[in-house]
């Protein structure tokens, strides 16, 4: 082969290479684009009908919350009062008797402290009396006396006004210190002197005094102290804080954490506090109602504590007004965890319950409408709705007694709404009512497929309160990721069966950290500071659900770890689709969502906020040191003009705001109000 020949072959060969691995460059490029595209196409398809008459309105009471005296979630939470034991009645009433938490300042040399029967309130005859040794000569230069740490400490803060009441009597002149105080007492934050003779102290007197503290300090006690030498009678010692939610004694900080699950209800005041582990300590609610320094406390046995009362009927009743949610009580129907009242026996139970109706709805010059009017309140109270007892359907008298009470309120009270404690969602009840109650606590898979719960729940009949619902054991820590997303999935289940359950409501609602007796809750707070669990977060998520309108939407595509619905919702003057969506699995799941059936006057759908709740660990939880360590994060949601893909991170509930568009009017899609305004002390 002569050379030019071996030149010609030689690049031929050469073009053959260099055009072969172009080709199998180029093939290797479209093939990873294609895998690039493959991964980016969604693999589940939400398919939403927007169209007219496809829609079904959500009962305006769909999503409510739950107040159980529980965790120290009234006395020594959202009720304000700083007092523990306020009327010393805790230790009993054989005396001498326990006073905890109130301490003695000084020593036995100085002072002598026990309790008596002497008080002027018939209900409350426990006092205390203070035998003061020492005078000024040898009394400590702070005086002698008491002092009460209230619930695990008081929260002072430095500029706020605190209402000091308290009732006296003496054999003598008293010269009185009330203040407040350090944690150990080394350091006065607010002080007042009471003075008065003998004369005037003869006879039980109430004494007040307002306090502006001059520091702070989380932990803070509550001091009478004298260096007067004599007998002093002390009860019904009473310190609020000024700054209460319209001044009706409702703790700021987490009422506002309330309000903002926009609840359409509350149901109170238990529970299991409702029943009692005896009927003998079991929420009575005429003995909480009148002037707070009558009331006679309990002893709550099932959650073993003393609850002085200042939190009762009529404070309920204001709480329901005030966040603007329709009340829901739950009475004792002559059973306990542990006796009860045979049905022949039962009608001063069905008397009592009638007269608490009549407390509420009851014209001012009714029996026990006057005694409501008395506290300050003249116009009834909205009540529609009762509860006979609390998880009692398989007592032995329970459906007897029920039988009675039914029919003596609906005689009475044609209008309102009766709810059994019996669960109707499976086979039908064997008794009239309105409503039934549905409870359960179980692990976070086994709620998670409680989505289709009230799939095939008979639509006759009653309709279901599904009034406590959570995740509970090793899945729920003391407030989980895991726990939240569960519960948001059995939620968006009740959404859809929305036509059969009309009420829904987490529990429990509050724990004070110090005394945490059931676990998990959706709000853990102390004396100064609070947070929102996962679960809290996600109650938030259906804040705008009660009252609007569910679409019918069906998801398409690999869909077992994922649940979705869309409903449509108003905000002002602006119109809404809110695609809600769990991905309890652990990869992520692309989402297609495809609107059809929009109203002919709108334009388009387009993107306006997205919400997503999700962390790096399945089991994360918030703390006081790290209180939004897993909350919702916002961000704007871009949208293209025929659809919405987005990508649902593994572990996460997410929610997307679709605003839609008039032909007419083009509104900025940042007016979007959030749901999500966070509250936290910390």
């Amino acid at each position: 082969m002569d050379t030019e020949s071996w030149k010609f072959l030689r690049s031929v060969c050469l073009l053959s290479f260099l055009l072969g691995s172009c080709f199998v460059y180029q093939s290797l490029h479209v093939a990873i684009a294609a895998q690039e595209q493959d991964t980016t196409q969604p693999s589940v398809t939400l398919q939403v009908n927007d169209s007219n008459g496809a829609g079904r309105l959500i009962p305006d009471t769909l999503f409510g919350i739950f107040f159980e005296e529980i965790n120290h979630a009234g006395a020594g939470g959202l009720w304000a009062e700083l007092v523990s034991n306020r009327g010393f009645e805790a230790g009993g009433q054989n005396t001498p008797s326990n006073i905890w938490p109130w301490s003695i300042v000084g020593d036995q040399s100085s002072i002598y402290v026990a309790t008596d029967r002497s008080s002027c309130f018939e209900r409350n005859k426990i006092a205390l009396r203070m035998d003061v040794l020492c005078d000024s000569n040898g009394c400590p230069s702070g005086g002698v006396g008491v002092y009460n740490p209230g619930y695990w400490g008081m929260n002072i803060e430095e500029g706020k006004k605190y209402k000091v009441a308290f009732y006296v009597r003496s054999t003598g002149d008293i010269d009185l210190s009330v203040s407040l105080t350090s944690s150990n007492g080394s350091m006065t934050l607010a002080s007042e002197k009471i003075i008065a003779s003998a004369s005037d102290v003869s006879k039980w007197t109430k004494k007040e005094v307002l306090l502006e503290a001059q520091g702070k300090d989380h932990g803070a006690r509550l001091q009478l102290t004298t260096t007067k030498k004599g007998s002093i009678w002390i009860d019904q010692v009473s310190a609020m804080p000024v700054d209460t939610y319209k001044g009706h004694g409702f703790r700021n900080d987490l009422y506002q954490m309330m309000v903002d699950i926009k609840p359409r209800f509350i149901r109170f005041p238990g529970g299991c506090f409702v029943e009692g582990e005896w009927l003998s300590n079991a929420f009575r609610w005429k003995e909480t109602v009148g002037p707070w320094e009558e009331r006679p406390g309990h002893f709550g046995d099932v959650w073993k504590y003393w609850t002085d009362d200042g939190l009762g009927h009529f404070e309920f009743f204001q709480l329901a007004e005030d966040i603007g949610a329709a009340p829901i009580w739950v009475f004792n129907n002559g059973i306990s965890h542990n006796d009860e009242v045979e049905t022949a026996s039962i009608m001063p139970f069905v008397q009592e319950a009638l007269d608490g109706i009549e407390f509420a709805r009851g014209d001012a010059n009714s029996t026990w409408g006057s005694v409501r009017a008395a506290m300050g309140r003249q116009e009834p109270f909205e009540l529609k709705y009762v509860a006979i007892g609390n998880e009692d359907c398989g007592k032995t008298y329970y459906r007897g007694n029920y039988i009675v009470f039914y029919d003596a309120i609906k005689k009475a009270y044609p209008d309102i709404k009766i709810i059994s404690n019996c669960d109707g969602s499976s086979t039908p009840l064997d008794h009239p009512a309105d409503y039934y109650d549905f409870h359960i606590y179980t692990s976070a898979s086994s709620l998670f497929s409680m989505y289709h719960q009230f799939d095939g729940t008979s639509r006759k009949g009653p309709k279901a309160f599904v009034s406590e619902y959570a995740v509970t054991g090793k899945d729920a820590g003391t407030g989980s990721l895991l726990a939240a997303l569960a519960e948001a999935a059995f939620l968006i289940g009740l959404e859809k069966n929305s036509d059969i359950v009309e009420m829904a409501s987490y529990a429990p609602l509050f724990v004070n950290t110090n005394d945490r007796r059931w676990n998990p809750d959706a709000i853990v707070f102390n004396s100064s500071h609070l947070y929102g669990t996962p679960s809290y977060w996600v109650q938030r998520f259906f804040a705008e659900s009660s009252g609007s309108t569910l679409l019918s939407s069906e998801l398409k595509g690999n869909s077992s770890s994922l649940v979705a619905s869309a409903i449509s919702w108003k905000n002002s003057s602006q119109d809404y689709i809110r695609i809600k969506a769990v991905n309890f699995g652990a990869t992520s799941v692309n989402l297609k969502v495809l609107v059809t059936g929009l109203d002919p006057n709108v334009m388009k759908v387009s993107g306006s906020k997205r919400t997503v709740l999700t962390s790096t660990n399945v089991m994360d939880e918030n703390s006081f040191t790290q209180p939004e360590k897993v909350v919702p994060q916002e961000s704007l949601l871009e949208m293209a003009e025929e659809d919405l893909t987005v990508v649902l991170p593994p572990h996460s509930f997410s929610s997307f705001d679709l605003l839609k568009e008039s032909a007419k009017i083009r509104k900025p899609v940042s007016d979007s109000s959030s749901s999500f305004q966070k509250t936290s002390a910390v």
